[in-house]
């Protein structure tokens, strides 16, 4: 009720089994906390609603592939919210390396930094709880470079990686002691198909960072540099500039030609952290229309959720972990 007064909802419910049945509701948005992703997206596709769920797509892997059973049973489209790959920055990275402008790829360093945990006094919460959440900080915010990885470079082969609880305990709101449960930071290393090397950090205890989802590519005909905390610029090195005015250049890509560009303001005008969530929903919503496959998939989420188990089996066994071939999507 407060939350449809607030947003301004024609109607609420509490019982989301009834709600996606009803006849006026074509597709479903999932955002949830983690356990209840597979049970609502199953039920769903059933009911041939559309699915737009938040990432991480799973619990674990056997749940991913039952979601994807369900996807692939279903005329529904199905959509993970990997919502960083629709920054206009990182879509001309895609272009860029597409273009092959930084020839064959070496390395991937990737991290995504937050320290709104960093207080030991910070409360409780359900994503502090491994039966709600899954995982911690790999799956919260590790998800989302693993993607950004998957979406520029391609798959990974093989992963070797560590996890940690800095904090054991912490209080609830209302003043109850609670124990968490999964990992606050989270790192690993990576091989990808295509021989790169990737160095992944995750963590909601990185003081002073506030969303700071940084990917950088290095290959032998060039780099590029990305940040969200400076969303709307893109970093290249290009070895075809002339040996004396080498030197990684600031593009701004907020000019028309730029991806999803003609459709926001006058050049020059930056676009914020919400307009990424704008493309995608815009990007799902084509995709049904017209059969394309422009937002990210069912195969997506399964290949993310794969190098997420990945790196748990390796944090608990100390080994390489393989992602093999019959497991990439």
């Amino acid at each position: 009720m407060q939350l449809r007064e607030r947003y301004g909802w024609l109607r609420d419910s509490g019982d989301w089994q009834t709600a996606i049945r009803r006849p006026d509701i074509a597709l479903v948005d999932i955002a949830t906390p983690t356990d209840l992703h597979a049970e609502i997206a199953i039920a769903a596709l059933g009911a041939g609603k559309h699915v737009l769920c938040e990432k991480p797509l799973a619990m674990t892997v056997a749940e991913a592939e039952a979601i994807r059973a369900a996807a692939q049973a279903s005329k529904a489209r199905f959509a993970v919210a990997f919502n960083y790959r629709f920054v206009p920055a990182i879509q001309l990275a895609k272009q860029i390396i597409a273009e092959g402008r930084l020839g064959g790829l070496y390395h991937v360093r990737a991290r995504y930094l937050q320290d709104w945990l960093a207080s030991p006094e910070a409360p409780m919460s359900w994503r502090l709880d491994k039966a709600r959440a899954g995982s911690g900080v790999l799956g919260d915010l590790g998800a989302h470079v693993i993607d950004l990885a998957h979406f520029l470079v391609g798959p990974m082969t093989e992963v070797v990686g560590r996890t940690t609880t800095l904090v054991g305990e912490r209080k609830w709101p209302d003043g109850k002691s609670g124990t968490v449960t999964v990992d606050d930071a989270a790192s690993f290393l990576a091989r990808f198909a295509g021989g790169a090397l990737g160095v992944f950090e995750a963590s909601r205890m990185a003081t002073g960072s506030k969303n700071r989802n940084q990917i950088e590519i290095e290959g032998d005909r060039g780099a590029i540099r990305f940040d969200l905390e400076r969303l709307n610029e893109l970093e290249f090195y290009s070895v075809d500039d002339p040996p004396h005015l080498r030197g990684f250049r600031t593009i701004l890509a907020t000019e028309p030609g730029h991806p999803f560009l003609e459709h926001w303001w006058p050049p020059g005008h930056g676009l914020g952290w919400e307009h990424a969530h704008i493309h995608l929903i815009a990007s799902f919503l084509s995709d049904i229309v017209d059969g394309g496959t422009t937002a990210p998939t069912i195969d997506d989420g399964v290949a993310c959720q794969r190098v997420l188990e990945a790196v748990e089996q390796s944090a608990s066994s100390g080994r390489w972990t393989q992602i093999g071939p019959e497991e990439q999507s």
